[in-house]
């Protein structure tokens, strides 16, 4: 039987081919994959599934495994070259590997012409490597040689060597934060500290207009006086004015899942900013003071789903001697909403230093503008909608029809007394409902698998389906001519819809009070004896479901396009 490690480099192996297939929706080639490697069939369906509902896929070399050390007992990542050791690279004896990540592969060596230690980093697959690699491993070495900070490890060379291509650095006597944090959380202000001064780091790189888009403890060096040392662009990009085209495909997952932002995992590149290196300089804060991340799955696909769906618990949960400020500013880098977070690397760093100086940190402030967003944003789930948009506008018809048959069996009660009766309303409802529900369910899952948090929406539609059919049986226990306790309906569709603001997006509170204030209009309408009460619920309520569908529709179609 393969190792869990064998199992994991095979599956490394077969992302890119994935990642392909799952954007061109080739179903066939998941079907072939499995069964050339049964072993791993669960994991890739997982990983598809994951693809197809985040819309998004992480492309071969997107180094989402952490920085392999010799000698810490993890395996080696990926389809690696093997250089004995010592071995020449025109002017640099290399000696000893000292890491290896996604993408390279970092030699300690000598540069024989200047008789100084240095760190050379070469591409994981050598001469084998594909053009989009030796771009990719370029445009490392060019953001890096922009920087100019004692924070960041700068570029002596980048040459070719032999078809080879390599470039050389500073060798720093040290260890990574990763290593230091395997021995256990550190202290609140060493760990501070530490942040703090990779904050200053990275915020000299967005000056230049340069994002990391892989920070982790892995890619963080400590030298011996403890001073920290940020390495690792490899995924870097270019933002603002003037800046490059990407290097990845549009929807590509780049990062480590464990220290990722939201809008990362969810393959929104579009909207990738300093912020979302803020958020992982909170993952890396958070890991320092509770001695794990704040999401770690048994597998990439479960961290990248708890990312999207789930939020961190609160890092005094882990570890009561967390300082409440500290927790309070790791907290803000970690909010999903890219707006509610610090707006840079500098105000982190900023806020850092008053906790470290003791002073008031800003974290605590909090402005009405900034309640008002948060009330009305939309949350991290609400990309899921873009798999509902046409659905809802489907339902949204679906409810007007069901309202205005029921307006005109109420309008036939004077001709039809069958209609004064509760069952010609029970059989309209229950079975329109019961025909409709399922036929929505299966085409939700022709979209991809179905996520927790859309379960969660839908027990509570389900729920208010049944509150609206309990409904017949109150008035018939009542003794109250049937249709009476209707505008209850716009009550029972209101709280449905408080819930979803909730969890989807704030602007539904909108739509909640469009259907309270619905279910006084039916009452108003019923006190005057006008019975359009189940029409005027039919158009507010189908109103509330196609506004938002077209809205999620054209945002999928804009995406995919």
């Amino acid at each position: 039987m393969p190792t869990s490690t064998e199992a994991d480099e095979r599956l490394a192996a077969l992302l890119d081919e994935l990642t392909v297939a799952a954007m061109e929706g080739d179903a066939g080639w998941l079907e072939t994959a499995v069964a050339s490697h049964p072993d791993l069939k669960d994991d890739l369906r997982d990983l598809w599934g994951a693809v197809m509902v985040t819309s998004a896929v992480a492309s071969a070399s997107q180094a989402t495994t952490e920085l392999y050390e010799p000698g810490s007992g993890s395996a080696a990542p990926g389809p690696a070259q093997e250089l004995p050791l010592p071995y020449q690279l025109g002017d640099y004896l290399l000696t000893e590997e000292v890491g290896r990540g996604g993408m390279g592969i970092v030699y300690r060596a000598r540069q024989e012409s200047l008789d100084r230690s240095v760190a050379v980093k070469l591409i994981l697959r050598g001469a084998l490597a594909s053009g989009a690699e030796q771009l990719r491993f370029r445009s490392e070495a060019e953001a890096v040689a922009q920087l100019d900070h004692p924070g960041v490890v700068p570029i002596h060379e980048v040459g070719d060597h032999g078809g080879q291509l390599f470039f050389s650095m500073p060798f720093v006597e040290g260890e990574t934060l990763a290593a230091r944090l395997a021995r256990g959380p550190l202290p609140d202000r060493e760990a501070a500290r530490v942040v703090r001064d990779v904050a200053r780091a990275i915020e000299s790189a967005h000056h230049k207009g340069v994002l990391h888009r892989d920070l982790k403890p892995a890619n963080i060096l400590l030298d011996s006086e403890g001073r920290v040392h940020v390495t690792d662009f490899g995924l870097a990009k270019r933002f603002g004015e003037g800046s490059a085209p990407s290097l990845t495909m549009s929807g590509a997952i780049l990062g480590t899942p464990s220290y990722m932002a939201p809008e990362q995992a969810a393959g929104s590149r579009g909207d990738v900013g300093p912020v979302t290196d803020v958020y992982s300089l909170g993952a890396i804060l958070y890991a320092l003071v509770t001695g794990r991340p704040p999401f770690q799955g048994p597998t990439s696909v479960d961290t990248v789903l708890q990312l999207l769906e789930q939020d961190p618990a609160p890092p005094r949960v882990l570890n009561r001697r967390v300082d409440r400020d500290l927790e309070m500013i790791i907290l803000r880098c970690l909010q999903k909403p890219s707006e509610l977070r610090y707006a840079s690397a500098a105000a982190l760093a900023a806020d850092l230093d008053a906790f470290l100086r003791s002073e008031p940190i800003a974290a605590r402030s909090g402005q009405f503008t900034q309640v008002l967003a948060r009330v009305f944003r939309e949350t991290h789930h609400a990309t899921l909608l873009e798999n509902w948009g046409l659905l809802w506008m489907w339902h949204a018809l679906v409810l007007l029809v069901i309202c205005v048959v029921t307006n005109v069996f109420q309008l036939m009660q004077p001709t039809w007394p069958v209609m004064t009766t509760t069952t010609p309303y029970v059989l309209l409802w229950g079975g329109a409902l019961a025909v409709w529900a399922p036929i929505f369910w299966r085409l939700r899952h022709r979209a991809g698998p179905v996520t927790a948090v859309e379960r969660h929406i839908a027990h509570v539609w389900g729920a208010s389906v049944a509150a609206v059919m309990v409904l017949f049986a109150v008035e018939h226990l009542l003794g109250l001519p049937v249709l009476t306790l209707s505008p209850v309906l716009g009550i029972i569709s209101g709280m449905v819809f408080v819930v979803k603001a909730g969890i989807l997006a704030g602007a539904f509170y909108v739509h909640a009070v469009a259907l309270f204030a619905s279910a006084l209009g039916m009452a108003a309408l019923q006190s005057a004896g006008f019975a359009y009460g189940l029409t005027l619920y039919g158009v507010v309520s189908g109103l509330t479901f196609f506004v938002p569908g077209l809205k999620y529709w054209r945002q999928s179609r804009s995406r995919s396009a």
